[in-house]
């Protein structure tokens, strides 16, 4: 801890122990219940390698190869951004922008409800699609990203959370290759079902971009400009640059009705909605703020 806290580590005392959790596998209330334990040799030397990798900047999450979100634990590595508390929000606002359509049967006669067609833009460890597809049974989900290693630490997550059999991962710049209908460079596991090809499929489309300005790279904490990757961090030189095209094809791919939730970068609030304004093809464009009361989550209904 003294080295953590040399290096001036943030909550270094909760590294602490997740480090020691993840080497002697045992969880927090094991630890503290049993004081008079101590390290053999392997572990020891293990836990001070850790300690010493976190002090030099790498973040716990990588360290660990793990991290939490919507209850459910994930499979992370540098190939993909952490998953942060914040992005439960888009959760949160989707599923209430749902609403009865996110419960699985008609709750006036009991009988199933239509399958749900959903994207997961930029998925990167996949915890948006998972999450999605643990609380919609009746979905069918499409991930996409850019990254081929990040969409294998995804497929892993999914398989994890056995949910692989409902989720379509797809190697592609935001939706590019569903609104493409030409499939022939479409490999068997990323093959898109011909539903997919047919144009204003979605019912919901989710992303967390990235979004922060290339000019401010400076300002990132350095666990985060130095170990993250820069393509699910950097959306462009004032870090907005993305949002046009992707509601511009997300519009195009929602169904009467559909839902679009973007998760929001510092401070771009007023421009993203500004996409919206000028379109009419949108309504019930709302902005919902995170616990520390910044603009975090904009959702917006398809209205044809």
């Amino acid at each position: 801890m003294a080295q953590l806290r040399a290096a001036q580590v943030p909550s270094h005392t909760l590294a602490t122990e997740l480090l020691l959790m993840h080497v002697v596998e045992r969880d927090r209330a094991w630890i503290y219940s049993h004081p008079e334990e101590s390290l053999d040799r392997a572990a020891a030397e293990k836990f001070l390698a850790l300690i010493a990798r976190r002090a030099a900047g790498e973040p716990v999450q990588y360290l660990t190869g793990k991290q939490e979100f919507w209850g459910l634990e994930f499979e992370v590595t540098p190939a993909v951004l952490i998953p942060r508390p914040e992005t439960e929000h888009v959760m949160e606002v989707a599923l209430a922008r749902l609403g009865e359509r996110g419960i699985k049967i008609h709750m006036d006669t009991g009988a199933p409800r239509e399958k749900l067609q959903v994207a997961d833009v930029g998925t990167g460890s996949g915890c948006l699609a998972i999450a999605l597809a643990w609380e919609l049974p009746h979905a069918e989900v499409f991930a996409t990203d850019i990254s081929a290693p990040a969409l294998a630490v995804a497929r892993r997550n999914a398989a994890s959370h056995r949910v692989a059999d409902r989720i379509h991962f797809v190697q592609c710049d935001l939706l590019s290759r569903l609104e493409n209908t030409d499939r022939s460079s479409v490999g068997t596991r990323d093959a898109v079902p011909a539903a997919a090809q047919a144009a204003a499929q979605f019912d919901l489309i989710v992303s967390n971009p990235p979004y922060i300005a290339r000019n401010e790279a400076d300002k990132l904490q350095s666990e985060v400009r130095d170990h993250e990757p820069h393509a699910a961090l950097f959306g462009g030189p004032t870090g907005v640059e993305i949002y046009q095209r992707l509601i511009d094809q997300a519009r195009d791919r929602l169904r009467d009705r559909g839902i679009l939730v973007l998760e929001l970068g510092y401070d771009s609030a007023e421009y993203v909605r500004g996409i919206f304004d000028a379109q009419r093809a949108w309504a019930n464009v709302a902005v919902t703020m995170d616990l520390a009361a910044i603009p975090r989550v904009l959702a917006a209904e398809r209205a044809r």
